[in-house]
């Protein structure tokens, strides 16, 4: 492999496995604030257990997850200098405010939050929380909004003298239309995998504790936990669902090859089907792919609301990106940018399927909340069933995919571009740039194969790490009790910490 494949190959590897992590940080933060703040409105003591128990494996995610991104940041000077170059006056401008405005404010509250439990007063204690789940969810804000960019250039000019593209307008970058659709997609996707996450360790622990003879501790105190993850699954896979449509709408007029090769779909086609089932011969040609299974008009109402519209093809935007950027290029005397062999399109396999494993696992996720919300429909309801706890276990998985295949689609989707052009939208004309050309050419391919191993390694050992810890932690349960005695302290915590119902009450 040359290096072009080796940077890609080291930058999705990295990139993928940081994101395992990022998910569940943004989605647990705002999870064990609403556990603290229940107990701080209520005073019952089984909310300062589960807040404890999940903040701990909150605080090893943080943890793991912040290792392993920054090397992702070094990537782009290392392997991707050209595209650093390229785009460094507006890439680097989000992240940047990511760090300074988002990450500081993250790290430093959560460290507060670790130690300030004796020390800080409980109303600022549980500030600290939720400034942590603030922080979080803005640093994703400002990461979509780069990469975003990457999808929608927006707020820049291009210089002709330099080839560089040069911001003008950061509120543009930070308003960008690409930006403001994949936000509530991420933030709604990580409450999902959040909700499974919590709702699958509880539910195992109710159904071993209803099974070892100790009903009441399942009933009092998993049970709560379960309904809360429950809850943020159905929130989440609705916010999901919702949040997408517009997604996919958008992504249609500003990626249309994206769209179309998600769809399997090779000739335009008025009233275009939905392709459930297709197979190819995997070359990237579309002229093996072959659909078995379709839902006749519904690619066209993704597109525009209108099962009958037109949609346009892989051939004919093939045809169409080539005679249009060749087009520009002449018109302002840019030196030719592809060749003939030049594909305007990602690799038909990959995008197809990984849109279609995206949408199954979360849709699964979802469904699983209905479920388990239905069996635990009756008050106080608890379930001595091995089956319940061990689907709790193996439905954590489901999100975890569904946000990585998803990740997946988005970047491959994206190809042959680093920057995807703008023919038919709203962003800025004659701004692009292709992965090939965004390459490091000073970077030699065995160079990028011992960092590649190393950091592959590396992150290997990572993840057993990662493993063993939140295997040890949720093996050990919510702690047996919490000693918080005093009358005046349970007085503090607004309630009088009565083991009632009231669960979910935010009322004092």
């Amino acid at each position: 492999m040359d290096a072009l494949d080796l940077a890609r190959w080291q930058f999705g590897i990295t990139t993928v496995y940081h994101f395992i992590f990022v998910p569940l940080t943004i989605g647990l933060s705002p999870l064990v604030a609403i556990m603290q703040t229940i107990w701080y409105r209520t005073g019952n003591e089984r909310w300062l257990r589960l807040t404890k128990f999940f903040g701990k494996l909150l605080l090893i995610n943080f943890a793991i997850g912040v290792a392993t991104g920054i090397v992702q940041e070094f990537q782009f000077g290392m392997a991707w200098s050209e595209y650093s170059r390229f785009v460094g006056d507006v890439f680097g401008a989000p992240l940047a405010m990511e760090a300074l405005a988002a990450f500081f404010v993250e790290s430093t509250f959560l460290g507060l939050w670790i130690f300030g439990w004796d020390k800080l007063p409980k109303k600022i204690h549980l500030a600290c929380i939720w400034a942590v789940a603030i922080a979080t969810n803005l640093s994703a804000y400002f990461i979509l909004a780069a990469n975003s960019w990457m999808q929608h250039p927006v707020g820049i000019t291009y210089n002709f003298e330099t080839g560089r593209a040069e911001m003008n307008d950061i509120g543009a970058v930070l308003t960008n239309p690409t930006v403001l659709a994949a936000f509530p997609h991420t933030i709604t996707a990580a409450l999902l995998t959040a909700g499974t996450f919590v709702a699958g360790i509880a539910a195992w622990w109710m159904v071993k504790k209803v099974r070892s003879g100790d009903a009441a501790t399942a009933r009092d105190v998993y049970r709560p936990a379960v309904i809360l993850g429950l809850v943020a699954m159905l929130v989440g896979g609705a916010g999901v669902a919702i949040s997408g449509d517009s997604q996919a709408k958008l992504m249609f007029d500003q990626q249309p090859a994206k769209m179309a090769a998600a769809e399997g779909l090779c000739e335009s086609a008025d009233g275009a089907s939905f392709s459930i089932l297709a197979i190819g011969d995997l070359t990237n040609d579309c002229a093996g792919v072959k659909h078995l299974i379709e839902i006749p008009g519904l690619t066209s109402f993704l597109a525009t609301g209108d099962f009958d519209s037109r949609v346009r093809g892989v051939d004919e935007l093939q045809d169409y990106y080539a005679q249009w950027i060749r087009d520009w290029e002449e018109a302002n005397g840019v030196a030719p940018t592809f060749d003939d062999d030049t594909r305007f399109y990602p690799n038909l396999a990959i995008t197809y399927w990984s849109f279609r494993l995206m949408i199954g696992f979360g849709v699964g996720s979802a469904a699983l909340s209905l479920a388990a919300l239905w069996l635990l429909r009756k008050k106080g309801a608890v379930t001595d069933k091995p089956w319940f706890g061990t689907l709790g276990i193996a439905a954590i998985a489901t999100p975890f995919l569904a946000s990585s295949f998803g990740w997946i689609f988005t970047e491959m989707g994206r190809q042959p571009w680093v920057v995807a052009p703008n023919p038919n939208s709203s962003g800025v004309d004659g701004v692009w740039l292709l992965t090939a050309r965004g390459v490091s050419v000073v970077t030699s391919p065995t160079t990028i194969w011992i960092s590649l191993i190393g950091f592959t390694l590396l992150y290997g050992v990572l993840a057993v790490v990662w493993y063993r810890l939140m295997h040890r932690y949720a093996v050990e349960g919510v702690a047996a009790s919490e000693k918080d005695p005093s009358p005046e302290a349970r007085a503090a915590a607004g309630g009088d910490g009565s083991d009632d119902d009231s669960t979910l009450s935010f009322a004092y």
